[in-house]
């Protein structure tokens, strides 16, 4: 896992924005939500996914849309602003 000492403010937020989003619909967000919540393009958004995972915060099936999943404890999720 990561320590929430490194991870970037944006980070943070596509974290919080992702565990929230799956609680309240019940299926991940689309990176393009991801990319308009965050104010930044796909490109960005999916090269910021890519680095999350690679640092253990989140899982995904690559191929497949909306299999984002948050691994890290709700304890250690930021708060969503």
């Amino acid at each position: 896992m990561t320590s929430l000492s490194r991870l970037t403010h944006k980070q943070g937020q596509l974290l919080a924005y992702v565990y929230y989003y799956t609680k309240v619909h019940r299926i991940p967000p689309a990176e393009n939500e991801i990319a308009r919540f965050l104010g930044i393009q796909g490109p960005s958004a999916h090269q910021m996914i890519l680095r999350l995972e690679k640092r253990g915060c989140l899982s995904r099936t690559p191929g497949q849309p909306r299999t984002l999943n948050v691994l890290l404890p709700r304890e250690e999720i930021p708060d969503l602003e």
